[in-house]
């Protein structure tokens, strides 16, 4: 699948140990999506472990991917690869939103 490929090529070329984990664990969870679209013939089987293999921390926030997550299921399924680039854009900005909302969180102001 080209986006594994994409994601492989900025692994090679990333100089960041974080930036480069990162992407690490994003192939690997992309690599047993595409093994299980090949490997699961029912199409609702295949959705709900496509959802459960690993996309946060026991997977307490996973359900927040929604729509964009059943995109990128069925996009690999189908071996839609601009399909599935798309639906990883949107995967990426959302995380990054909640990333980004969970450090933004104001700290207590200290009492005077």
């Amino acid at each position: 699948m080209r986006l594994i490929d994409a994601l492989g090529e900025r692994l090679a070329a990333e100089k960041s140990f974080f930036r480069a984990q990162l992407l690490r664990e994003d192939i690997a969870r992309l690599e047993k999506r595409a093994a299980l679209a090949g490997s699961t013939p029912d199409v609702d089987e295949y959705r709900r472990a496509g959802r459960r293999l690993g996309w946060t921390p026991m997977d307490a926030r996973t359900s927040e991917l929604g729509a964009a997550l059943e995109r990128l299921l069925d996009a690999m399924r189908a071996g839609d690869d601009a399909r599935a680039l798309e639906a990883w854009v949107e995967i990426t900005r959302i995380r990054l939103e909640r990333m980004v909302g969970c450090l933004s969180t104001p700290a207590p102001k200290p009492t005077e």
